[in-house]
């Protein structure tokens, strides 16, 4: 490791640290000013007298804040419903828009100066440490002892890293007050973009992006030479700064809807609930516009992308979750399951969560066209399972909490809905496949290690079979790593992509269409 090198992850660290440390730093004074502010109009009686024992009391941690915030709030709540009266109760969340306007102190005066300590330095401590990576390296990419790594190989460090992410997005969906010093430090880049304070969702984007980029410049090294990874890699990084976290804020900041213009249902899992539809048809020819241009990517886009480029035009090249997957989450690609075991469990869920989105979807439309007089509150129920299930505790927790336990594609591989509609689309109506040459592999393994998707590329290159699987992104570093050009990526004529071989499982012979 170079002094450069050290000197990056010293800072990095160093700046998590610190990042890390605003849980328990800050003071908060709740006053019925910042109350007033924090709530709405007709929450506020109630919640002025709720909270009075906290007015105007000052408090020297977020923890001793929000825990007798959510006693007073909580006890309130609880009394009505034992009472039966749910129609008084305050489902809004306020513990975090409370807690963070109540802030006061060392934290709220210096936001500016601690983002810039924290997440900024965190950023320039990630380009020391990556750009001097590879430089005394060919081109190519080698195991180069990654499987003796403890951080890319399920060591402790590994264990400690997938530790700290799941409980930073466990913390992150269910518990954000607890962030709300984090959140502020961001205000000065939301108001400068939106002009309006950061919510968690603007600080999380934040440091996703940077995240993409920084790690997106360790991919540029990694690759240099290879035209086509690092086309991928500046895609992923320009869709995830221009059309997730800037262009949205700026939608925000001209009064339109916040709308990341690449997301698409069933991904965008909320695109026809009702708030969304009726913000897009409030919003005149801007939010006609997006509501329009999400219909059409979901029925014309989606099957005539992928029927000339397959899955990679989006998973590998336009996909937020794909983008955090190529880049921060490429240490990690080989530690992907690639039993049969492991690919019909996939095959199973993938689809599972598809038609959990779709049935939500089309029980949301029917409700919304009968004027919520068909299915009442079951629709409710059921967008509340899946945002819990699937975009918080699949997408988040486990998508990327578990990269280091369990590689870099876990959501995309077991729980995308829109990898599942886009895959069934690759699979059997498409010009992509990856070609093979059998009478050149050596069985190395190079493809099957680095694939990411869990699919055993050497079976496939060792009978000369194209490869055409439904979970396939085309990222393309299987061919990127065979050190004999034996696998190929190809956009071609339908005719002869697939072939029926019979494989062996144990004791007993089963034909799978491949």
């Amino acid at each position: 490791m170079t002094y450069i090198q050290k000197t990056g992850l010293v800072l990095l660290l160093a700046a998590l640290a610190f990042f890390t440390s605003l849980v328990f730093l800050g003071q908060f004074r709740l006053t019925e000013a910042v109350l007033k502010e924090a709530v709405k109009p007709e929450h506020y009686p109630v919640l002025q007298e709720e909270l009075a024992p906290m007015l105007d009391k000052t408090y020297s941690s977020t923890f001793a804040f929000v825990g007798d915030f959510n006693g007073y709030f909580g006890a309130y709540n609880d009394q009505l419903k034992m009472e039966g009266q749910y129609e008084q109760v305050i489902w809004d969340d306020y513990a975090f828009s409370v807690t963070k306007a109540a802030s006061i102190g060392f934290v709220a005066d210096n936001k500016l100066l601690l983002l810039l300590l924290t997440v900024f330095v965190g950023a320039l401590g990630g380009l020391l440490f990556v750009l001097p990576l590879y430089r005394h390296e060919p081109e190519g990419v080698k195991h180069n002892g990654i499987m003796f790594s403890s951080l890319k190989s399920r060591g402790w460090i590994g264990v400690v890293l997938g530790t700290y992410l799941i409980l930073f997005y466990i913390i992150l969906y269910w518990f954000p007050a607890y962030l709300s010093n984090m959140v502020l430090l961001a205000d000065p880049i939301s108001l400068a973009l939106s002009g309006n304070l950061a919510s968690t969702w603007f600080m999380y984007g934040l440091i996703y992006t940077l995240a993409i980029l920084v790690m997106g410049i360790r991919m540029f090294r990694k690759h240099r030479g290879n035209k086509y990874q690092t086309l991928r890699t500046a895609s992923v990084m320009f869709f995830q700064l221009s059309f997730a976290f800037l262009i949205p804020e700026i939608l925000v900041l001209l009064n339109k809807p916040w709308q990341d213009l690449k997301n698409i249902w069933p991904l965008d899992y909320t695109f026809f609930f009702e708030y969304r539809v009726e913000n897009f048809l409030s919003s005149g020819a801007v939010g006609m516009f997006m509501l329009m241009w999400g219909i059409i990517l979901v029925v014309l886009g989606v099957p005539l992308m992928t029927y000339f480029y397959g899955k990679r035009w989006y998973c590998s090249w336009v996909c937020g979750c794909g983008g955090l997957a190529e880049t921060a989450g490429d240490p990690f690609r080989h530690l992907s399951d690639k039993s049969l075991k492991a690919w019909n469990v996939e095959r199973i869920m993938v689809h599972s969560v598809l038609v959990f989105a779709v049935v939500m979807t089309g029980m949301t439309l029917a409700n919304y066209f009968s004027g919520f007089e068909m299915l009442g509150g079951a629709t409710g129920v059921v967008q509340q399972w899946y945002g819990f299930l699937i975009s918080a505790a699949f997408a988040g927790v486990i998508g990327v909490g578990f990269y280091p336990l369990m590689g870099n594609r876990v959501w995309c591989r077991y729980g995308c809905p829109l990898a599942a509609y886009i895959g069934i689309v690759q699979r059997f109506k498409s010009r992509f496949r990856i070609t093979t040459n059998g009478g050149q592999c050596i069985s190395c393994g190079n493809c099957s290690t680095y694939c990411e998707m869990g699919i055993d590329v050497r079976w496939y290159a060792q009978r000369g079979q194209n490869i055409v699987r439904a979970s396939c992104v085309g990222c393309g570093i299987c061919a990127t790593v065979c050190p004999r050009g034996v696998l190929k990526l190809e956009n071609g004529p339908e005719q002869g992509r697939i072939t029926d071989i019979p494989i062996l499982t144990g004791n007993d012979s089963a034909t799978i269409w491949q």
